[in-house]
């Protein structure tokens, strides 16, 4: 009986003895060298940067062409221009950023609600249209919507603070929102004896802190100026930073400029927007059928107007129902464009799934597609973009509403426009107990009203939350809605209605599964 064959060493082992040029394994293993895969430079990573540079050296040198290619998208693309205005209905809202007073009396643990409503009534005058804004054109709502649209679109907002006489009102404090391209973005210079560095426009003490900003006179976009101009007109003047507000989302440590919110989805944004266009000419081109009349000997075809096709020039335009006569001796291979095919909407959602990634909304909020969206899925994606919106709703208050209430309190004092019912004014003098506040941002209707509210039910009974919390999650003040209630109460007592009894809560329905 024939013995098997005995079995052949395993691959590896027989090239290692075919490498030594022998039966022996290799005197010294080969050694591989140890790396992260991200960083190997290879044939396939060769066009993936290894240069490390600051933030202030790129953004320096993309900030101009960024800038104005976002504003161009803002103006044609939809998508961008829809991220915009989902920005401004999520972090401002149809009413703005309410400001609500939280002055204690002095004993410590009563609220005061005279003060708090002379505050907020004084505020109110100042935030009204024409008076807040230096161009009289718009008020604080408003004005709050331009600046978190011109954070979203250039990455940055400027606004400068007009005090005295020249604010024109009497709290003696507006606002002038000025353009970002104010900023002399080529004001550049290291530190020195006695001389403070300057990074695009911003001057940096030693500490990084900016002191002050260097802006041109006048925009320099402006086509409208006179031909001869005097040097004044177009010279750079330094503001102090505490006569400017500068606001951008900071990114990188030691960065002194913004760059668009939109910046990562921008080429895509702009790559999508030109292959729609392609397929769109291509869909009109295709639906355009035409005709051509020839003849068997290649004679001439009479026209219309009486002339033959000899001297007609070649047909290069397709219109539909046109039927057109070609020269003798000229034959057309026909074109039908079947364009664009069956993937053109899953290719077009793909792209937008990743766009709405870079711009931090969801896809559905972007593209107006509810198209097999589940009731869980969309809630799931909602309550988490809502969290992204109100991470940008504390930073806009921090960026912009705190500090232009630290000078609006003081003038308004100072002035005497915090008045009771008395007739009083507020004193400068105690300007520290009438500091507290909070401002709110708007809040969202509940995506399962009845769940929800029952949830909060439970949690205020289990003491795990209280009735001031919910009513700041719902966008409201918890003592104006009691002063609300009391006042519906006085209101039913005075018509000879009953007075108004609870309803039990109802029963929780089973979740749906789909939109529909």
């Amino acid at each position: 009986m024939a013995m098997p064959p005995p079995p052949r060493p395993p691959l590896l082992q027989r090239l290692a003895r075919w490498v030594n040029g022998g039966n022996s394994p290799p005197r010294r293993p080969i050694m591989v060298r140890s790396t992260y895969a991200a960083a190997r430079v290879d044939r396939l990573t060769e066009g993936w940067t290894t240069v490390n540079s600051s933030a202030n050296n790129a953004i320096h040198g993309s900030i101009d062409a960024l800038r104005a290619r976002a504003r161009q998208l803002a103006q044609d693309n939809d998508y961008a221009r829809k991220f915009l205005q989902l920005v401004d209905a999520n972090v401002i809202g149809a009413h703005g950023m309410a400001y609500q007073a939280r002055v204690i009396q002095d004993n410590g643990r009563t609220t005061d609600t005279i003060a708090n409503a002379a505050l907020e009534a004084a505020w109110a005058r100042w935030s009204a249209r024409g008076v807040c804004d230096v161009t009289g054109r718009m008020g604080l709502r408003d004005l709050c919507r331009v600046l978190i649209k011109a954070a979203a679109r250039d990455g940055e907002f400027l606004v400068r603070i007009v005090r005295g006489t020249e604010a024109r009102n009497r709290f003696g404090l507006a606002l002038q929102v000025l353009d970002v391209d104010r900023i002399e973005t080529t004001a550049n210079r290291t530190a020195g004896e006695g001389v403070n560095a300057i990074r695009m426009g911003v001057e940096l003490d030693q500490w990084g802190r900016c002191v002050a900003l260097h802006l041109k006179s006048r925009h320099p976009g402006d086509t409208y100026q006179a031909i001869r101009l005097d040097d004044s007109n177009s010279r750079t003047i330094r503001v102090p930073a505490e006569d400017v507000i500068h606001g951008f989302v900071v990114d990188r440590p030691e960065q002194v400029r913004g760059v668009p919110w939109m910046h990562a989805a921008m080429l895509r944004l702009q790559n999508l927007g030109g292959y729609e266009e392609a397929a769109i000419i291509a869909s009109r081109v295709g639906a355009s059928k035409m005709g051509f009349f020839t003849t068997e000997d290649g004679s001439a075809v009479p026209l219309a107007d009486g002339t033959d096709a000899v001297t007609q020039a070649p047909v290069t335009d397709a219109d539909p129902g046109t039927f057109e006569a070609l020269p003798p001796g000229t034959s057309f291979t026909p074109f039908n464009p079947d364009y664009p095919s069956n993937m053109f909407a899953e290719f077009v959602k793909a792209n937008l799934r990743g766009i709405a990634s870079g711009l931090g909304v969801s896809y559905h909020a972007l593209a107006n597609d509810l198209e097999r969206v589940s009731f869980s899925s969309i809630r799931s994606g909602t309550l988490e973009e809502r969290d992204q919106w109100s991470v940008i709703q504390q930073w806009f208050v921090e960026a912009f509403l705190e500090p232009i209430f630290a000078e609006w309190l003081r003038n308004a004092l100072a002035f005497g426009q915090v008045t009771l019912p008395s007739g009083n004014s507020l004193p400068l003098s105690r300007i520290e107990r009438f500091t507290p506040h909070h401002f709110q941002p708007r809040r969202w209707d509940w995506v399962d009203p009845l769940r929800d509210i029952q949830a909060d039910i439970a949690a205020m009974d289990a003491g795990l939350k209280s009735p001031q919390f919910i009513a700041q999650r719902m966008g409201q003040d918890y003592e104006d809605i009691l002063q609300q209630i009391a006042e519906a109460d006085r209101l039913r007592a005075s018509l000879g209605l009953p007075p108004r009894t609870p309803r039990p809560a109802p029963t929780v329905a089973p979740e749906p599964t789909s939109s529909e």
